[in-house]
């Protein structure tokens, strides 16, 4: 687990540089991202480590503090977390879950987050996205993966007007620039 500490720092390469956004479009540089897998078995002593309660329903988030914990499946969790935090949940992890009964992959260099917010993001998502923004449909606090057009990407209702999108680095232009056409439409 060495290698976590030594991850790039905040500043490194970000695709959308450059790019302020708008009122309602703008890059989320900040933070690290890992992948956790673990078993059930794990759940406890991982929720104690992260300080996050992960036994959560499929499909949601929790948020406690800068730390965020997204249930993306059975056993694997998006965490999103301030930068400094990296090492120090890689060493709470491997003091919490001595048995090696987890995946941590850090993958901040990976992915890229993208905020949407007003009045106008559903519709705007639903340009390129399948899914149903109805609030009983998708609650705040919901998150899944799917697809943008043909981008995949993780997707977290945040209120009822904001969501946050995970994207892969090399999506991230693509992504950005179909979000300023979509937004054209709703310029006021």
């Amino acid at each position: 687990m060495d290698n976590l500490a030594q991850t790039l720092p905040a500043a490194r390469l970000f695709p959308l540089s450059g790019q302020g956004g708008d009122r309602r479009c703008r890059p989320a540089t900040a933070g690290a991202r890992f992948s956790l897998r673990l078993p059930a078995a794990s759940l406890q002593p991982a929720a104690e480590a992260l300080g996050l309660e992960l036994a959560l329903p499929l499909n949601h988030a929790t948020v406690a503090g800068a730390r965020t914990a997204l249930r993306l499946g059975p056993d694997e969790w998006l965490l999103l977390l301030p930068e400094a935090d990296a090492p120090a949940v890689a060493e709470a992890l491997a003091a919490h879950l001595p048995g090696g009964l987890y995946a941590l992959t850090e993958i901040s260099h990976r992915q890229t987050g993208i905020v949407l917010d007003g009045t106008a993001a559903t519709d705007m998502l639903n340009a390129g996205c399948p899914l149903d923004f109805d609030l009983a449909a998708f609650p705040v606090g919901m998150a899944t993966r799917t697809l943008f057009f043909k981008a995949e990407i993780v997707l977290w209702r945040q209120s009822e007007t904001r969501f946050h999108l995970e994207v892969w680095r090399s999506f991230a232009p693509y992504v950005w620039e179909l979000l300023g056409i979509i937004g054209r439409e709703y310029a006021s």
